[in-house]
């Protein structure tokens, strides 16, 4: 019993932390990282877009079903999480063969943040 105590104070601790801030944190990524990130697998990613769909706490963006695809998201997904903690991030393919869809999500702010970061993704 006694053990248990600090393990309780330790994950009250840790559910009190702060959010971290809508800002990207560039210096999550090597240098030649941070430039293919930007410089090649976003606009591929941009390219590949099939279709959008807006969700209450972000979006849900249409892909092919190829394996280059699937290769391109989940590094660029990998990116992503490193540079923007406060997203959700989901790669999801719908059974039946319904397709794959790649989801950002997050709390109260990060659609509106993804819409203005991601003006060539999410057009007005």
């Amino acid at each position: 019993m006694k053990h248990l105590l600090p393990i309780a104070l330790a994950t009250m601790a840790f559910s009190m932390a702060a959010d971290s801030p809508f800002a990207c944190n560039l210096r999550a990524l090597e240098p030649a990282a941070r430039k293919r990130h930007f410089d090649v697998l976003s606009p591929a990613l941009v390219a590949a877009k099939k279709s959008l769909r807006e969700l209450p706490n972000g979006y849900e963006i249409g892909l092919p079903d190829d394996p280059a695809t699937v290769k391109l998201v989940s590094e660029w997904i990998w990116g992503e999480h490193l540079c923007c903690p406060f997203f959700d991030i989901d790669l999801h393919y719908e059974r039946e063969g319904g397709g794959l869809s790649l989801r950002l999500t997050g709390r109260e702010g990060v659609k509106a943040f993804i819409r203005s970061d991601f003006k060539r993704m999410f057009p007005e």
